[in-house]
Protein backbone atom coordinates (compact mmCIF):
# COMPACT_ATOMS: atom_id res chain seq x y z
CA UNK A 1 0.00 0.00 0.00
CA UNK A 2 1.32 3.65 -0.78
CA UNK A 3 1.15 6.08 2.44
CA UNK A 4 1.34 9.85 1.25
CA UNK A 5 2.77 11.48 4.19
CA UNK A 6 3.67 15.40 3.60
CA UNK A 7 5.27 15.52 6.71
CA UNK A 8 7.42 13.38 5.28
CA UNK A 9 7.71 15.31 2.11
CA UNK A 10 7.73 12.91 -0.26
CA UNK A 11 6.28 9.74 -1.85
CA UNK A 12 7.75 7.26 0.71
CA UNK A 13 9.48 4.94 -1.90
CA UNK A 14 7.40 5.49 -4.76
CA UNK A 15 8.99 7.55 -6.77
CA UNK A 16 11.55 5.50 -8.11
CA UNK A 17 8.97 2.46 -8.92
CA UNK A 18 6.08 4.48 -10.53
CA UNK A 19 5.77 6.55 -13.49
CA UNK A 20 2.94 10.41 -12.92
CA UNK A 21 1.26 11.08 -16.38
CA UNK A 22 -0.76 14.36 -15.62
CA UNK A 23 -3.09 15.26 -18.27
CA UNK A 24 -4.60 18.51 -18.93
CA UNK A 25 -7.70 18.56 -21.32
CA UNK A 26 -8.98 21.57 -23.03
CA UNK A 27 -11.02 22.31 -26.08
CA UNK A 28 -11.43 25.37 -28.97
CA UNK A 29 -13.42 25.63 -31.97
CA UNK A 30 -11.65 25.74 -35.48
CA UNK A 31 -12.31 25.96 -39.42
CA UNK A 32 -10.03 24.03 -41.56
CA UNK A 33 -10.13 22.94 -45.67
CA UNK A 34 -8.43 19.49 -46.67
CA UNK A 35 -6.26 20.23 -50.20
CA UNK A 36 -3.48 20.93 -51.49
CA UNK A 37 -3.53 23.59 -53.68
CA UNK A 38 -1.14 22.14 -56.39
CA UNK A 39 -3.79 19.36 -56.95
CA UNK A 40 -7.14 19.70 -58.95
CA UNK A 41 -10.26 19.72 -57.50
CA UNK A 42 -11.12 16.24 -58.67
CA UNK A 43 -8.12 15.23 -57.02
CA UNK A 44 -8.28 17.20 -53.90
CA UNK A 45 -11.73 15.50 -53.58
CA UNK A 46 -10.84 12.19 -54.19
CA UNK A 47 -8.12 12.17 -51.45
CA UNK A 48 -9.95 14.65 -48.70
CA UNK A 49 -13.57 13.72 -49.66
CA UNK A 50 -16.17 16.21 -48.11
CA UNK A 51 -13.48 17.53 -46.57
CA UNK A 52 -11.67 19.32 -49.15
CA UNK A 53 -14.35 22.28 -48.13
CA UNK A 54 -14.33 24.89 -45.98
CA UNK A 55 -15.48 23.03 -42.35
CA UNK A 56 -15.04 23.48 -38.82
CA UNK A 57 -14.83 21.16 -35.84
CA UNK A 58 -15.01 21.30 -31.81
CA UNK A 59 -11.54 20.43 -31.13
CA UNK A 60 -10.43 18.32 -27.87
CA UNK A 61 -6.77 18.73 -26.92
CA UNK A 62 -5.33 16.66 -24.57
CA UNK A 63 -1.75 17.42 -23.27
CA UNK A 64 -0.09 15.09 -20.48
CA UNK A 65 3.08 15.56 -18.83
CA UNK A 66 5.57 13.66 -16.39
CA UNK A 67 7.98 14.60 -14.27
CA UNK A 68 9.00 14.38 -10.59
CA UNK A 69 6.67 15.01 -8.07
CA UNK A 70 7.36 18.28 -6.00
CA UNK A 71 8.16 17.48 -2.47
CA UNK A 72 6.56 21.07 -1.48
CA UNK A 73 3.16 20.96 -3.41
CA UNK A 74 2.84 17.18 -4.09
CA UNK A 75 2.34 18.43 -7.79
CA UNK A 76 4.25 17.37 -11.15
CA UNK A 77 3.10 20.30 -12.54
CA UNK A 78 0.38 23.21 -11.43
CA UNK A 79 -2.74 22.49 -13.53
CA UNK A 80 -3.23 26.36 -13.79
CA UNK A 81 0.58 26.48 -15.05
CA UNK A 82 0.22 24.06 -17.92
CA UNK A 83 -3.39 25.33 -18.57
CA UNK A 84 -2.07 28.79 -19.19
CA UNK A 85 0.58 27.30 -21.48
CA UNK A 86 -1.40 24.88 -23.27
CA UNK A 87 -3.75 28.23 -24.18
CA UNK A 88 -0.90 30.58 -24.74
CA UNK A 89 1.08 28.56 -26.90
CA UNK A 90 -2.05 26.96 -28.92
CA UNK A 91 -5.64 27.67 -27.97
CA UNK A 92 -4.98 31.22 -28.05
CA UNK A 93 -3.72 31.19 -31.54
CA UNK A 94 -6.37 28.32 -33.43
CA UNK A 95 -9.62 29.15 -31.07
CA UNK A 96 -12.25 30.70 -33.93
CA UNK A 97 -9.75 30.79 -36.33
CA UNK A 98 -9.59 29.27 -39.75
CA UNK A 99 -6.60 27.26 -39.63
CA UNK A 100 -5.59 27.62 -43.23
CA UNK A 101 -5.59 31.14 -43.18
CA UNK A 102 -5.32 32.73 -39.78
CA UNK A 103 -2.37 30.95 -37.92
CA UNK A 104 0.97 31.47 -38.83
CA UNK A 105 2.54 28.25 -37.54
CA UNK A 106 0.41 26.63 -39.91
CA UNK A 107 1.40 28.14 -43.05
CA UNK A 108 1.42 25.84 -46.07
CA UNK A 109 0.33 22.98 -43.70
CA UNK A 110 -2.64 20.71 -44.98
CA UNK A 111 -4.82 20.68 -41.16
CA UNK A 112 -5.03 17.51 -40.76
CA UNK A 113 -5.58 15.86 -37.20
CA UNK A 114 -1.83 14.10 -37.39
CA UNK A 115 -0.27 17.51 -38.66
CA UNK A 116 -2.09 19.60 -36.07
CA UNK A 117 -1.21 17.47 -33.20
CA UNK A 118 2.32 17.75 -34.37
CA UNK A 119 2.89 21.21 -34.61
CA UNK A 120 0.97 21.72 -31.31
CA UNK A 121 3.93 19.23 -30.00
CA UNK A 122 6.47 21.75 -31.25
CA UNK A 123 4.87 24.67 -29.59
CA UNK A 124 4.40 23.04 -26.62
CA UNK A 125 7.45 21.26 -25.68
CA UNK A 126 9.51 23.95 -25.40
CA UNK A 127 7.22 25.96 -23.35
CA UNK A 128 6.70 23.52 -20.75
CA UNK A 129 10.53 22.99 -20.43
CA UNK A 130 10.73 26.41 -19.11
CA UNK A 131 7.83 26.23 -17.28
CA UNK A 132 8.54 23.44 -14.97
CA UNK A 133 12.57 22.25 -15.07
CA UNK A 134 11.65 18.40 -14.88
CA UNK A 135 8.51 18.46 -16.63
CA UNK A 136 8.71 16.53 -19.71
CA UNK A 137 5.95 16.64 -22.86
CA UNK A 138 5.16 13.10 -22.94
CA UNK A 139 1.63 12.63 -24.95
CA UNK A 140 -0.98 15.64 -27.03
CA UNK A 141 -3.95 13.64 -28.16
CA UNK A 142 -5.83 16.13 -30.29
CA UNK A 143 -9.71 14.84 -31.13
CA UNK A 144 -11.02 16.43 -34.35
CA UNK A 145 -14.47 14.27 -33.82
CA UNK A 146 -16.25 11.76 -31.78
CA UNK A 147 -15.03 9.19 -35.05
CA UNK A 148 -11.63 10.79 -35.57
CA UNK A 149 -8.83 11.36 -32.92
CA UNK A 150 -4.22 11.29 -33.74
CA UNK A 151 -1.99 11.13 -30.84
CA UNK A 152 1.91 11.78 -30.37
CA UNK A 153 3.61 10.78 -27.80
CA UNK A 154 7.10 9.98 -26.31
Amino acid sequence: MLKIHPEEGRLAGVESRLSILVTRRVTFAAAHVLRRPEWDEERNHAIFGACARDHGHNYVLEVSVSGTIDPDTGMVVNLKDLDAAVRDAVVGQVDHRHLNHDVPFLAGVVPTAENLALAFWERLEGRLAEGRPGCRLRRVRLVESENNAAEVWR
